[in-house]
């Protein structure tokens, strides 16, 4: 990126938010925040009206505005990308607000980037798997009732359906924020019955209910709370065989497991994993034992063989009995 254009996209970056650090302007544009310094003081040098102050960050003054912005036909067509994994991997609600949003682009566009969009929508498509889930009931509105709640610091009530437990429950809860894994949506939140942060999933809150009571406590970021569940974790590698017929049944339960990958073959697929749970890895494993094999760790393969003594003891147990 030549240095007007920078300029151009720093001014943008300003009109985004109602404060930017330097610091901010130099991790998006890889310069250092002497060049930002320069940056900045061209803009203003331009007559650019803005507002700095030490240690806090620069805003532009109120009133001043950018007029319409001309995307370009990348951005337009990243956009255009974006819609259309928002249309199938979030809530019908939530599609809606950005098709809105997307007319709104479209009337900026020029002629012609408007009719390579017309063109192009047709060969991009985001196809749903029998694992994909929406983010929750379709008529509930999830996500824009949370990041309401975020906002206004305001308590949710859930009606939540605990799926190892087979049971629903009613919870007041403090949200922290929203992420997707694995093909769900999860829900961190501060759970009053629980005393305790919890991960909801999305597709199992049944109702949800936006009160007047504020929050209790202040809480960690959404990406501190993540770093501190999922980096922070000592995790195992993992490699097994499991026999192609077993190994197609093996859907959704693997990735809670730490799946990352596999080759497959005529016979077999060799299956990759992380796992921070060694434990609870070997007993997922017995469940199809009869038709896999644990290539590594040599720790993992004792630990399956001692749970399979016991077993074994315990049968013989009950029977003498």
């Amino acid at each position: 990126m030549n240095r007007i254009d920078r300029i151009s996209a720093i001014l943008i970056h300003l009109q985004s938010r109602r404060v930017v650090k330097a610091i901010d302007i130099a991790e998006r544009f890889d310069i250092s925040l002497r060049t930002v310094y320069r940056d900045v003081k061209t803009l203003e040098e331009a007559g650019v009206p803005l507002v700095g102050e030490a240690g806090v960050g620069y805003s532009l003054a109120d009133g001043y505005r950018l007029p319409p912005v001309m995307f370009t036909r990348e951005e337009a067509t990243a956009f255009l990308t974006a819609e259309k994994l928002v249309e199938k991997l979030t809530d019908p609600s939530n599609g809606e607000n950005y098709k809105s949003a997307m007319y709104k682009i479209k009337s900026v566009l020029r002629l012609t980037e408007k009719d390579f969009l017309e063109h192009i929508d047709k060969h991009i498509e985001v196809l749903q798997t029998r694992q994909q889930q929406h983010a929750g009931q379709p008529n509930l509105n999830l996500l824009q009732t949370i990041l309401k709640s975020i906002n206004e610091n305001k308590v949710i009530t859930i009606h939540y359906f605990t799926y190892y437990k087979q049971e629903n429950s009613v919870r007041n809860i403090e949200p922290v924020g929203v992420f997707y894994l694995d093909n769900y949506w999860h829900l961190i939140a501060f759970c009053h019955l629980r005393n305790d942060y919890r991960d909801f999933r999305l597709d199992r809150i049944q109702n949800i209910s936006l009160t007047s009571e504020c929050y209790r406590l202040k809480h960690i970021t959404l990406k501190e709370y993540l770093k501190n569940q999922y980096e922070n974790r000592d995790l195992q590698a993992v490699t097994i065989r499991v026999d192609t017929m077993a190994a197609k049944y093996l859907t959704e339960q693997k990735y809670y497991n730490g799946f990352i990958s596999e080759i497959k073959s005529d016979d077999y697929a060799e299956m990759f994993f992380l796992t921070a749970f060694p434990e609870g890895f070997a007993r997922w494993f017995l469940t199809f034992a009869d038709y896999a094999a644990i290539i590594k760790p040599d720790t993992l393969k004792r630990r399956v063989e001692d749970l399979l003594a016991a077993i074994s003891t315990r049968l013989k147990k009950d029977a003498e009995e």
